[in-house]
C-alpha cells in the first residue's frame, strides 16, 4: 500500500542558520554537479544515464524560484532545462492539456525542471473552473498513466510540493508589494486566489492522495523558512536521483567527500 503524503504532516517550524545553509548547499551543489556529469556521460564510463524530470508545485510565494535557482546554479545550462508554465495559450487550448508538456521532457542523459506542470489541471483549472468537473476528475488517472509511461521508459520523476502557511504567504505578498523590484511577481489574481485557500487546500489534498504512486511519489518541502527549503529541496532531489539511477542499473559515482585525494 502506498503511503499518502499529507500537508498535515509538514513541520513548518523547521529552520536553519545562514551559516548552516551555506555549508549544506555547498556540499549538495557539488554532489548535484557530480551526478549531472555522470548522467550526461561526461565522466565515468561515458554512457548516458536516465533522464531526470523535477516537478515543482506549491503555494504562490512558497519560494519555488529561489529553490530552482539553487538547484540549477552549479549546472552547465547546456545540461539542464528550466521550463516555466502559466495559463495555456490559445493554441495550447486546442490540444489535450498534456500536449504542451511533451517538448521540454528530457531524453536520456538530460534533465528538465518544471516550474509548474500538468498538475495545474487538478489545481488552478479545477478551482477556477477552467476545466469541467469530468475533465479534472479523470485527470488523476491520466496523469498517473502519463508518469508511469515515462518512468517505465527509464525516466526519474521527482515531484515537490512547497508548503507554507496562509499567514506566511500573506507576509511574503506584503513584502513583494512593497519592493519595487519584486512587485512584478504579484498581481490581482494572486490576492484573489488567497480568498480561495480552502478550495485550493481541498484540491491539493486530492492531488497528493490520488497521484501518490510507487513510481512517482511526492516529496513535501517545508518552505516556511526559505533557507531550510532550499537545502531540503536540493538534498531531496539528490536522494531521488540516486535512487532512480540504481533502479535503472546505473550506479551513482562515489561522493567527492568520500574520495581520498593524495599528492
Amino acid at each position: 500500500m502506498v503511503a499518502v503524503a499529507s500537508t498535515n504532516d509538514v513541520d513548518l517550524t523547521l529552520r536553519i542558520s545562514r551559516r548552516e545553509e551555506e555549508a549544506r548547499l555547498g556540499l549538495a551543489q557539488d554532489r548535484m554537479l557530480q551526478l549531472r556529469l555522470a548522467l550526461g556521460g561526461h565522466v565515468g564510463e561515458g554512457r548516458l544515464g536516465p533522464p531526470v524530470c523535477v516537478v515543482f508545485e506549491g503555494w504562490d510565494a512558497a519560494g519555488k524560484g529561489g529553490a530552482i535557482k539553487r538547484l540549477v546554479a552549479p549546472l552547465d545550462p547546456r545540461h539542464v532545462r528550466v521550463a516555466g508554465y502559466s495559463k495555456p495559450t490559445s493554441l495550447e487550448k486546442r490540444h489535450h492539456y498534456l500536449w504542451r508538456f511533451w517538448p521540454p521532457l528530457p531524453g536520456w542523459g538530460g534533465m528538465t525542471v518544471f516550474d509548474r506542470s500538468w498538475y495545474g489541471r487538478v489545481l488552478v483549472e479545477r478551482v477556477e473552473g477552467f476545466a469541467t468537473v469530468p475533465q479534472w476528475q479523470r485527470a488523476y488517472e491520466e496523469i498517473n498513466w502519463f508518469e508511469k509511461m515515462l518512468v517505465d521508459d527509464g525516466m526519474i520523476i521527482i515531484k515537490l510540493w512547497m508548503h507554507i502557511s496562509h499567514e506566511e504567504q500573506e507576509r511574503r505578498f506584503e513584502r513583494r508589494a512593497n519592493d519595487p523590484l519584486k512587485t512584478w511577481k504579484l498581481g490581482p489574481e494572486d490576492w484573489r486566489n488567497r480568498e480561495k485557500r480552502k478550495a485550493y487546500e481541498a484540491a491539493v489534498a486530492d492531488m497528493l492522495e490520488k497521484t501518490e504512486t510507487p513510481h512517482a511519489p511526492w516529496d513535501l518541502i517545508e518552505a516556511e523558512d526559505k533557507r531550510w527549503a532550499r537545502v531540503r529541496t536540493i538534498e531531496t532531489v539528490i536522494t531521488r536521483i540516486e535512487q532512480g539511477m540504481r533502479r535503472e542499473g546505473f550506479e551513482p559515482p562515489t561522493p567527492l567527500a568520500d574520495i581520498s585525494i593524495s599528492d
